[in-house]
């Protein structure tokens, strides 16, 4: 790998620990260290991956850092799959929370857009340049008929999908694919199933240093261990998480995390 490389991998690490700010500042640094010796694509790199950086702070932190960073990586690398795909996660991000708490389904949402993203979704499985791109693309695609269009039946075959991509080497997007096939398995009274999908996206997160991401998984167990009929279980489960959410700067798990625990 080259020191670029190098910097692009540390920053991602940086941000799967919850540390947002330092890993755009680190971009940031190196992005005005090679303003005049980058190569077009070096810094079209940096911008994608500061991208992606922000993406992560907006969903835990609830900062609104990713439309300019998306905007800038637009201008660096032009119309690609892998920005056009940090596109369409902005954009279901911004219509699920919009800055502030989680919306779930089409009720107050503009249905143009809803449907928009929908199609843009399926271009990007269909245009995928490789399976694991393609099963990233399925797994979106799932979220927003799951999440925004209130489509749930239909969600569960896009996150197979993704699963079936993400177990030939890509851990996150197991991840990804185990969290919401838990979720349904829970829906359909399927706890044990639940259980075990939750708990091995809970390894494999923190197998790739995903602090926020492993506590979001946490708060899934908690919710099992409640529906189990393990109160003091889930509410010291609760309790942890809320601490952890509050020191790194978690806002809306730590709000998930404390509304919980509060029994709402």
């Amino acid at each position: 790998m080259t020191y670029l490389d190098e910097t692009l991998a540390a920053a991602l690490d940086l941000a799967r620990a919850g540390r947002w700010q330092r890993a755009l500042s680190l971009l940031d640094a190196a992005d005005a260290a090679h303003a005049n010796d980058a190569t077009d694509d070096d810094r079209a790199k940096i911008a994608r991956t500061a991208a992606e950086v922000a993406l992560q702070s907006d969903l835990f932190a609830a900062t609104a850092l990713a439309g300019d960073r998306v905007s800038i990586a637009e201008q660096r690398a032009g119309r690609c799959w892998d920005v056009d795909f940090l596109r369409l996660r902005h954009d279901y991000f911004d219509q699920l929370a919009g800055g502030g708490a989680p919306r779930f389904g089409p009720d107050g949402k503009d249905a143009t857009i809803l449907a928009q993203l929908r199609r843009r979704a399926t271009d990007l499985s269909d245009d995928a340049p490789d399976p694991t791109r393609h099963g990233w693309a399925r797994m979106y695609l799932g979220l927003i008929l799951d999440n925004l269009l209130a489509e749930r039946d239909a969600a569960p075959e896009h996150y197979e999908a993704a699963l079936r991509a993400g177990e030939q080497g890509d851990d996150l997007l197991t991840r990804e694919a185990l969290r919401h096939l838990g979720d349904h398995d829970r829906d359909n009274g399927a706890l044990t199933s639940a259980g075990e999908r939750w708990k091995r996206a809970t390894h494999l997160g923190a197998k790739n240093g995903l602090v926020p991401g492993t506590l979001s998984q946490q708060m899934l167990l908690a919710l099992l261990y409640r529906d189990l009929g393990d109160e003091p279980a889930a509410t010291r489960l609760a309790e942890e998480i809320a601490r952890w959410t509050d020191a790194i700067g978690a806002k809306r798990l730590h709000a998930q995390a404390t509304a919980f625990r509060d029994g709402s």
